[in-house]
Formats: structure tokens, C-alpha cells, sequence
């Protein structure tokens, strides 16, 4: 089974060996050098439990020719195409000691420019000045989400849980999954590997046990533009 083949029927792929030492140190030294340089900073969430920072390749963008490396880009050409653009992207530090744990959801929303009423365009929010909004599934299922694994990542640090092929059934809420009958893998990554997840694959991420850190670089990516005035907030085409 292909990278593809896999994508498409599980929703989700591993890939080790994306990034060697040298690129993970120099992405850890860029965002050190920000976060030391600008702790006040408003799209960074500090807590006990987790460091965040939104918006994460306008805040440092210094990272992105690191980022997209060769590699990556091939990954990203052979298995999804060519014309895709930045639509979001987080940057994840759950420290050593960390208790936080995400349940099981779907990746449902968007971040855009502003709020207009737009047909099936529904459950708007705003935080830090940032619209979100939840488009039709059509959009949704066309997209795709890259997280980059600075740190080893198990099952004792918080990997990710998911629902094998729960993309496929659409937009649903949780109970309407009979978890008897469906397959849990837990997508443990090595260093500078990556995983490709579909932003409607259920997924979830334990409390860490072994007390060991968990860096990652959380990616949304589409090729599709939106209706009626809305622009994507966040978009930033990539360069070949």
C-alpha cells in the first residue's frame, strides 16, 4: 500500500526520516531564540501543561525554508498534487510533567479574515482577534494536515490516538461511533518524522507518563479558495 493508498483509506500516514539532526536543531534554536525574545507575545498559551504558539509560520517564519525541506515537498507533491497554501498552523510543546489530554473530535473549523453569513458556513468563534468558522465537509475532507515531530513521540507522551477510516463518515459526533467495532491506532513517530492525518479522523492524545517532552509542528494545508468574500487568514503559498 502506497503513502496515498494509506491516506486515503486510513486517514493518516507515518513517516520517519523526514528530518535529520541538524534540521530538528536548527528548528528548536529558531524558536527558542523567539519565544526567550518575546514572551509576552500575544498568540503564545503558556500553561503548566502546555506551551502553544498560533499563527505559528507568520510568528516565525524564519523556519519555513527548514521546514520545507526536499523531502517534504515530495511528500506533499506525490501525495497530494501541486497549488496547496498554509491555511493554519500551531506550534505544540507539552511538557516533561504535563496532565493535558485532548478527547477524541474531529479538526471541524477555519480560520478567516471575517465574519459574513455565508451558506453552510456555521458555529463561528472569535479568539485573539482570529475568526473561525466551520465550512461545508466538502472543504474539510479535501484538506490535510502535516505535524512534524520534533521530539520522539509514544504512547507514554502523548501521541495521537485515532480512529482508523473515521474520515470517511463525514461530520459526526462522537457517540455515533461504536468503538467496539472500530480500529484505535496510536501513531507513534520517531524524531523528525512526520505524520499526514485528514481533518475529519477522529483523534485524541493521552496524559504523559514518562516524563518525557513532546515538540510539535502542526500544519493545515489547502488548494481550494473560499466563497463569497471570505480569504483564508492564515494563507501563505508555498515556495518551490
Amino acid at each position: 500500500m502506497t503513502q496515498k493508498d494509506q491516506i486515503d483509506s486510513q486517514g493518516f500516514a507515518i513517516i520517519n526520516n523526514v528530518y535529520n539532526e541538524n534540521e530538528i536543531n536548527t528548528l528548536i534554536s529558531l524558536i527558542d531564540d523567539t519565544t526567550q525574545n518575546n514572551p509576552e507575545n500575544r498568540t503564545f498559551r503558556k500553561s503548566q501543561d502546555l506551551f502553544a504558539i498560533r499563527q505559528f509560520h507568520n510568528e516565525i517564519p524564519e523556519t519555513l525554508p527548514f521546514i520545507f525541506n526536499q523531502k517534504l515537498l515530495d511528500i506533499i507533491k506525490t501525495n497530494f498534487g501541486e497549488n496547496y497554501f498554509i491555511t493554519k498552523s500551531i506550534y505544540f510543546d507539552k511538557p516533561e510533567k504535563s496532565n493535558w489530554f485532548v478527547a477524541y473530535h474531529q479538526d471541524l473549523t477555519i480560520s478567516v479574515n471575517k465574519k459574513i453569513e455565508v451558506e453552510n458556513f456555521e458555529n463561528w468563534t472569535v479568539k485573539q482577534n482570529q475568526f473561525a468558522v466551520q465550512p461545508p465537509a466538502a472543504i474539510l475532507e479535501n484538506n490535510f494536515t502535516i505535524r512534524i515531530h520534533i521530539d520522539k513521540t509514544t504512547k507514554d507522551n502523548g501521541a495521537l490516538k485515532v480512529i482508523n477510516n473515521s474520515h470517511s463518515k463525514g461530520i459526526l459526533r462522537i457517540e455515533k461511533l461504536d468503538f467496539g467495532k472500530e480500529k484505535e491506532t496510536i501513531c507513534e513517530v520517531q524524531k523528525g518524522g512526520i505524520m499526514i492525518m485528514k481533518p475529519l479522523l477522529f483523534h485524541a492524545s493521552n496524559k504523559t507518563t514518562n516524563n518525557e517532552r513532546r515538540r510539535v509542528i502542526h500544519i493545515e494545508f489547502s488548494k481550494q479558495e473560499l466563497p463569497e468574500g471570505l480569504e483564508w487568514s492564515e494563507k501563505m503559498v508555498l515556495q518551490n
